[in-house]
């Protein structure tokens, strides 16, 4: 897949997001979950930009914050080059959609798919109620379902189904940027390729921009251009898609790369995989130094002391690791 040569559509600085964990007796916190901390991104117009990590590393979390369905407790958002505020203008809002990632939990049960469809529209007023419906028919058309669905109920789809109605709700706003939360985890493996597909085709005919979630590597490969590999909410490693499976640059990153299976069984079965030992830190408390050094096999004693900073090894490859690998 070629790498986007477009201008920078969103930017994330120093981005943090904190819970509080315990309070004082007043109400006062004094103790924190650390979901993201201090996450600095670009995700270029017209490009996939991929999230990756085990659960817990807080890839939803900072694609919720980007979003805006939460607020940062520090850092900042840009997106067209402007600031994001706390409480975003319809007029930005449609500019951002998301698909989740369970997608019958997404849909009300209530509601015929063509009312669940066209509900953006209604919301922010773009057309009359009865254009609505056509343009809700059009798009039900562009994700693969038949306008005769139009009448019809959640609970009459299979799970796929159901998610290419979360999908033609997505982007029926004809957004800029969609924020795809593992939209496919859900999904069986023969119906995957089906969405993963659609959601190509669409980006070429619509010139959508896709942060994409996951945690399938597989998956990662197959539709991003760039990738951000995650641990305890913060990045570890940023490169192109091909360069990071190829020239992986952290132990975290290489970790996660000999986890996909081979198709071949008998390079599956002669392939040495790395087993990360050991349980993931709590993120209310925190190692000290790196964040990885206690599953390392490479960490040293200035791993433990001192935090690595992203920095650029390659041109377009960062790394926060003090011995990247060769």
């Amino acid at each position: 897949m070629e790498l986007s040569l477009g201008r920078v559509l969103l930017e994330a600085i120093e981005v943090k997001k904190y819970y509080p964990y315990r309070r004082t007796f007043w109400g006062n916190p004094y103790s924190y979950i650390k979901a993201v901390d201090g996450v600095s991104l670009n995700i270029k117009e017209g490009e996939t930009f991929g999230l990756v990590g085990e659960s817990g590393c807080g890839k939803s979390t900072l694609s919720r914050t980007l979003l805006g369905l939460e607020p940062p407790t520090s850092g900042k958002v840009l997106f067209e080059g402007a600031e994001l505020p706390r409480k975003m203008p319809p007029k930005i809002r449609q500019k951002i959609q998301m698909i989740f990632q369970d997608p019958i939990a997404s849909l009300n049960p209530r509601w015929t798919i063509g009312e669940l469809i066209r509900e953006p529209l209604l919301i922010h007023k773009t057309c009359s109620p009865a254009e609505s419906v056509e343009r809700a028919k059009e798009m039900m058309e562009l994700c693969g379902l038949p306008r005769d669905y139009y009448n019809r109920y959640p609970n009459e789809f299979s799970g796929g189904q159901c998610q290419r109605v979360g999908i033609a709700r997505a982007l029926i706003l004809k957004p800029r940027l969609v924020i795809c939360d593992e939209p496919v985890s859900a999904l069986d493996v023969s119906v995957r390729s089906q969405v993963l597909n659609l959601l190509l085709e669409l980006q070429e005919k619509m010139g959508l921009t896709y942060l994409f979630v996951s945690h399938d590597l597989a998956v990662i490969r197959t539709i991003c251009d760039r990738v951000g590999v995650m641990y305890l909410g913060k990045l570890m490693e940023l490169a192109e898609v091909e360069e990071l499976f190829f020239h992986p640059l952290h132990p975290y990153t290489l970790a996660l790369i000999s986890s996909i299976p081979l198709p071949d069984p008998q390079k599956q079965r002669q392939r040495q995989r790395i087993i990360l030992t050991g349980d993931v830190p709590s993120p209310i408390n925190l190692p000290p130094g790196c964040r990885f050094h206690t599953r390392c096999l490479r960490a040293k004693a200035r791993c433990q002391e001192e935090e690595p900073t992203l920095k650029e090894i390659a041109p377009g490859h960062l790394v926060a690791c003090h011995y990247p690998l060769e």
